[in-house]
């Protein structure tokens, strides 16, 4: 398998945090999406975002940026859509995805993906805490399926991964997880640096 597409979703509300961008908020000198564009792109054959609205606004950090296809503010799986149809524009056969708010993620996220996925082509990742469905590994191959889930309403992720027999990637730390939510979280990230 070529190595996957890298999707960064950035396309909700952060009504936690006031509204706006929240990857936009700078944590240690260098802003939440810099970061996880920093983390994501080595492991990755290149790296886009997902986020909706004007894009102009992401013009400092050269990286394409595409909106959900699904109106409404559908969720995480709009974002992975949005990344899917991409990739499969440019022959990728799988993407990887990885939340805007969430600094910290591992560094070998992509290879524990891809050895979760092996049976399926797809999968999520796990923390002590529970599943962190907005970290997968998602076949291009099924994004008229996903189309056609988002179409019919359905919201949750896990209900559409578990209906595709995903593979489950666990990671030891909870804190590689840590996403930035609120005011507070910030505070709370920028004691974990």
């Amino acid at each position: 398998m070529k190595q996957p597409f890298g999707v960064i979703l950035a396309g909700g509300q952060a009504t936690r945090m006031g509204g706006g961008d929240k990857c936009l908020l700078t944590l240690g000198g260098q802003t939440l999406l810099k970061r996880v564009i920093d983390r994501l792109d080595p492991q990755t054959d290149g790296v886009i975002l997902n986020a909706n609205g004007d894009a102009t606004r992401f013009t400092d950090y050269d990286i394409a940026v595409v909106a959900d296809s699904i109106t409404g503010f559908a969720g995480p799986l709009s974002g992975v859509l949005a990344g899917l149809d991409h990739a499969a524009d440019l022959g990728h056969s799988h993407i990887i995805t990885a939340a805007a708010d969430t600094p910290f993620f591992p560094c070998d996220l992509t290879p524990q993906l891809l050895l979760a996925g092996e049976t399926s082509g797809l999968a999520l990742a796990a923390s002590p805490s529970g599943r962190q469905p907005t970290f997968g590994l998602w076949p291009v191959a099924l994004r008229d399926d996903l189309r056609a889930a988002l179409n019919d309403g359905l919201r949750k992720v896990v209900m559409w991964t578990q209906k595709h027999n995903a593979g489950t990637a666990e990671f030891p730390n909870d804190q590689a997880f840590f996403n930035v939510n609120t005011p507070e979280d910030l505070k709370t990230a920028e004691a974990m640096l």
